[in-house]
């Protein structure tokens, strides 16, 4: 078996590094493929000095979504991984990996692990019933698809900024294909991340995203309005009680609402545009086959 590991990254060098070494020391001989945003701090000159590198992609957008499609087009193993920048890969992973997928698994996921002060914190497993539709969701740090599945999905939707894997969660659901959990399938962040980040966190964009791949995914029901609405007023109250309790100030609250309702009516409005543009199960109009243009640059040691 044959095992890509495609590492988006944007501006964390030194935490890519770390990366790297941990991913040559736990999976040797497999396919690594770097895809770096617009970094600016000497990302590009560290990953081609090194020699565990296969294929180097410089993209121009901030966006995990187009850099995991970009590492996509270029992989050539039977399985493909997505690994955080940021993450260390924890002994056993390959060796997990390839077990899953002996016995018919599809997608393979694992708990991401953070160091803190006295020991580690650890995700587990979500899942949700939506709709008709039991979700099993994953984090995009940590996950491996087998080749066919991604291509029937087209791999991610380049529209989000973020919420890329929730929404490729849904689509699998959609497409009835099930996400292998595994607690060895395990990667590791030693200490917070607070360089490299290619993902959106403002508000608006947490709305818009949370809408659009709801809406695209099941339409304009009532369980989408439902937890929409839900996730809404839950963060309302939240930044209400730093209100009262002088973390925020009343004016930053009502920016932040306005935010959140502009946020949801625009992801709303174009999911329903691409729920219509798109009606096959794999629900991606904005997936790998929509554009030619991803890479600017691209460093290719196995054509060497």
């Amino acid at each position: 078996m044959e095992i890509s590991v495609v590492v988006p990254t944007l501006n964390g060098r030194d935490r890519l590094a770390t990366a790297l070494d941990a991913l040559s020391a736990v999976a040797p001989n497999v396919e690594v493929i770097v895809v770096n945003g617009p970094s600016a701090d000497g990302t590009t000159g560290m990953v081609r000095d090194r020699d565990d590198v296969d294929v180097l992609v410089e993209i121009a957008a901030r966006n995990v979504n187009v850099a995991r499609n970009a590492g996509l087009e270029v992989a050539n193993g039977d399985a493909i991984a997505f690994l955080g920048y940021d993450h260390e890969l924890e002994p056993g992973w390959r060796e997990a990996v390839e077990e899953a997928f002996a016995r018919g698994a599809s997608v393979v996921t694992g708990p991401l692990r953070r160091t803190v002060r006295g020991g580690a914190t650890s995700d587990g497993l979500e899942r949700r019933r939506i709709a008709d539709r039991e979700v099993s969701y994953f984090n995009g740090r940590n996950v491996v698809f087998a080749r066919h599945v991604l291509e029937e999905l087209d791999g991610f939707d380049e529209y989000l900024e973020t919420g890329g894997a929730r929404d490729a969660a849904h689509r699998l659901a959609g497409m009835d294909v099930d996400v292998t959990w595994r607690g060895d399938v395990a990667a590791r962040r030693p200490t917070e991340a607070t360089d490299g980040g290619i993902e959106r966190r403002d508000l608006g964009w947490k709305y818009r995203a949370l809408a659009y791949r709801l809406t695209k995914n099941y339409g304009l029901r009532p369980t989408v309005l439902r937890r929409t609405i839900g996730h809404a007023v839950g963060d309302a109250a939240d930044a209400m009680r730093d209100v009262l309790g002088g973390d925020a100030t009343p004016t930053s609250w009502a920016r932040n609402g306005r935010d959140v309702v502009g946020g949801i009516s625009t992801g709303a409005s174009d999911g329903l545009v691409a729920r219509a543009r798109d009606r096959s199960p794999k629900r991606n109009p904005n997936g790998v086959t929509a554009r030619a243009d991803r890479a600017v640059a691209r460093y290719d040691r196995r054509t060497d």
